[in-house]
């Protein structure tokens, strides 16, 4: 079982000097998921080499028992400082692809050339796609055969407008995920309460809403993986 990770290489929050990246929770969470179910993990980025993680999912209130263990881990941070360049990657040699989220997704991997050829070639293959948190902003400008947006009619999820309000970027992020999701077609879905765990399949698509959603949408695809033998 080989599963592509795929990491944001924006460091910045559009033009202002608030640093952003990769939410550490969203990427070590999902990534000792796989690699305790036996999986081999690669790791991409849209520029290669080491991506930039979000500061504020390294403060104290932000870290958890997998983002430790990934801190203490020599050959999973070996292996972050080295991502593969998104161009130079092929879907032939993978079975899945997930997208850790953060803030940085919204500016380099939407509408991301590579990212969307990936994307389009997995499904095409019937291999699964998994997205979560800010993340599932990568299959907007993504498109079925006949040319519809692909979360068209599906159910998806991805973060909030109320999550967004709550962490004080609805006036900073180019866009708003949930709305931006619903104007593609989607069916939003998500969880009562904000900040909660909520994952949603559809087909071969899995989506997390949020931070705290990182390792369950991780289990949700190595069960359709688990499904297709």
């Amino acid at each position: 079982m080989k599963i592509l990770m795929v990491l944001t290489s924006h460091d910045r929050m559009g033009d202002t000097d608030h640093k952003t990246g990769f939410w550490l929770e969203e990427f070590a969470a999902p990534y000792y998921v796989f690699k305790d179910a036996g999986a081999e993990v690669t790791l991409a980025s849209p520029k290669g080499g080491l991506p930039p993680v979000d500061p504020n999912s390294q403060a104290e209130e932000a870290l958890t028992e997998e983002t430790r263990r990934f801190e203490s881990d020599d050959q999973a941070r070996a292996q972050l400082a080295s991502t593969h360049r998104l161009g130079d990657v092929e879907v032939g040699d993978f079975d899945a692809i997930f997208y850790p989220g953060g803030h940085g997704p919204l500016w380099d991997l939407t509408g991301n050339a590579d990212s969307r050829r990936l994307i389009e070639a997995f499904l095409a293959a019937e291999r699964p796609v998994a997205a979560v948190c800010h993340a599932p902003t990568v299959l907007l400008d993504v498109e079925t055969p006949a040319g519809e947006p692909l979360v068209k009619g599906r159910q998806v999820t991805g973060f909030a407008n109320s999550e967004e309000e709550a962490v004080g970027l609805s006036g900073v992020v180019p866009h708003l995920l949930e709305d931006a999701l619903r104007e593609k077609g989607g069916h939003y879905q998500r969880s009562s309460d904000d900040f909660a765990p909520f994952q949603v399949r559809d087909g071969l698509l899995v989506t997390g809403q949020n931070p705290a959603s990182s390792a369950s949408t991780a289990r949700l695809l190595l069960e359709v993986l688990a499904e297709r033998g």
